[in-house]
């Protein structure tokens, strides 16, 4: 395909021009009066009637007919090239040739934000047009999610995201606007992370044993909060108490903090939650870590076993954070992004921004990516259907 200007402005000009040829008189024509044109009355040389003009100009009208097709032909063709030209011409601008936005169903401050914004920052600089974070908060994470998923597949619309978002929430909504597994495309993992489990100082538990028997010596179980039905934080006890057959009492907030308030005050036993977000109440002694969640101990507490090691043999609980582009976006869109991504989250002040998150960061591709967020949304599927959980409005 011949970008516009190259094909079909040559074949409006000859067009052109051969209709303007067609439309003058022929040179047998040409001063010959009408009456002799049509034969009648008109006489050769020798006297006698002859239809040669008559013929000459059947002849000369023919052959402008044939002439007039062939140009209108040439001139259509041209007609219809002209906007498939133009069409190619634009997609084969470079791609990005505009702005990108960024969306995220979850307000600024919030992990996910905090992790978006420095990529971000470099992506703008590295691709060399805008990348605008664009705060949709709400029906945790389903309005930016819809955004997206609804949003035309050409790499100007891209989601950030946690893994629960995509992963445990379309179990708890069956009538989401969305189809998690179908309507996005993966880009690239931002993040990988665990939880800590975190007791009050006044639980009487030093260890993840203890509170285990502790919880068996109750009735009525132990109270641990989350930052909602179906977040990972919720799940993460929901597996707790299956795998260490234990009973527990799940109270959900509205959102995190409310639940750490309420864990300080003593009002509940226990939470999984994020260590960079409850740090300092961990150094102030006002909270005790008893596990990490991860397979492996957290760099910054070395000392802390992980669950499995704690008494919960094969337990594990981890989230990720990714971006995402609308299904059908292009093949080569997704792997310039996720080459990009990657890039960024490789260098050291970016690393160390993620340490302070108590996350790590990942070099995922996009298919290692997917592949991931099929099992988890498989594995958290049955925990859900298994457990029982539905969503807080059911």
């Amino acid at each position: 395909m011949h970008p516009a200007g190259v094909v079909s402005a040559p074949f409006v000009l000859f067009a052109a021009g051969m209709l303007a040829v067609s439309a003058q008189p022929s040179r047998s024509q040409a001063g010959v009066p009408g009456h002799a044109r049509a034969c009648p009355g008109a006489r050769s040389v020798t006297g006698r009637r002859s239809c040669a003009p008559r013929m000459r100009a059947r002849g000369a009208a023919a052959a402008r007919a044939v002439f007039t097709a062939a140009a209108a032909f040439v001139l259509s063709v041209a007609v219809v090239a002209e906007p498939a030209a133009f069409i190619a011409s634009a997609h084969a601008q470079p791609y990005p040739s505009k702005p990108i936005r960024l969306i995220m169903g979850f307000p600024p401050g919030s992990t996910v934000d905090i992790l978006a914004r420095p990529v971000a920052q470099r992506l703008t600089e590295a691709l060399g047009q805008p990348v605008i974070v664009d705060n949709r908060s709400g029906a945790t994470g389903i309005i930016a999610n819809e955004l997206v998923a609804k949003a035309p597949p050409d790499g100007y619309t891209l989601l950030s995201a946690p893994s629960s978002s995509l992963t445990s929430t379309p179990h708890l909504n069956d009538r989401l606007p969305y189809d998690a597994l179908r309507d996005f495309v993966p880009v690239a993992q931002l993040s990988a992370f665990g939880y800590v489990l975190v007791v009050h100082p006044s639980v009487p538990a030093k260890t993840l044993r203890d509170l285990i028997a502790l919880a068996r010596s109750r009735p009525s179980g132990l109270a641990y909060g989350s930052s909602g039905t179906g977040s990972g934080f919720h799940l993460a006890g929901e597996l707790f108490q299956k795998m260490a057959k234990i009973k527990l009492l799940h109270v959900p907030y509205k959102g995190g903090p409310p639940g750490v308030t309420d864990l300080l005050a003593g009002r509940i036993d226990f939470m999984f939650y994020s260590l960079a977000v409850i740090q300092s109440q961990v150094k102030a002694g006002k909270l005790r870590v008893l596990a990490v969640t991860a397979p492996q101990r957290d760099p910054l507490l070395p000392d802390v076993p992980t669950m499995a090691e704690g008494g919960v043999p094969g337990y594990e609980a981890t989230g990720w954070h990714g971006i995402f582009a609308p299904g059908g976006t292009s093949r080569e869109i997704v792997e310039r992004l996720n080459t990009q991504v990657v890039r960024i989250l490789a260098t050291p002040e970016v690393r160390e921004i993620w340490l302070q998150q108590g996350m790590g960061t990942s070099s995922a591709n996009p298919a290692q990516l997917a592949q991931r967020m099929r099992a988890d949304y498989d594995f958290y599927g049955r925990l859900i259907r298994e457990a029982g959980i539905k969503s807080e409005g059911s």
